[in-house]
């Protein structure tokens, strides 16, 4: 499916995503990655069922209101101690499967929230 933005800009936007990919600014990436309006990262989690508490101490450097998670193809939750961290820094953290993710980042991303995407593509 390809999204469209509706007014063009220099931050980043999900403009397509399908079955193990997301396009970001009309670039595809199959791998796993961290979407933030001014800035793309790899995320080096390994998969779902390996998500540490480690993989998301990035996510406490970066002054974030929401963290959206994507965990691939259909909406899986982590265990709740995996995330602790954010939540004792009072960052939200929403689950869902990553193309809801990419569809709910473009919205708060152009209401200009603190809000970062963290997608599993594998």
């Amino acid at each position: 499916m390809k999204l469209h933005l509706s007014a063009p800009g220099a931050l980043n936007t999900f403009t397509g995503y399908g079955d193990g990919y997301v396009m970001v600014n009309g670039v595809r990436h199959e791998t796993s990655l961290i979407v933030l309006p001014d800035r793309m990262l790899p995320w080096d989690a390994t998969g779902f069922d390996a998500l540490a508490e480690s993989d998301f101490r990035v996510f406490l450097e970066m002054d974030l209101e929401i963290l959206l998670l994507g965990t691939g193809p259909r909406q899986r939750f982590p265990d709740p101690l995996v995330l602790h961290p954010l939540a004792r820094a009072r960052v939200g953290v929403e689950v869902m499967d990553a193309q809801a993710a990419c569809r709910t980042y473009n919205i708060l991303m152009a209401e200009s929230r603190k809000v970062a995407a963290a997608l599993l593509m594998r």
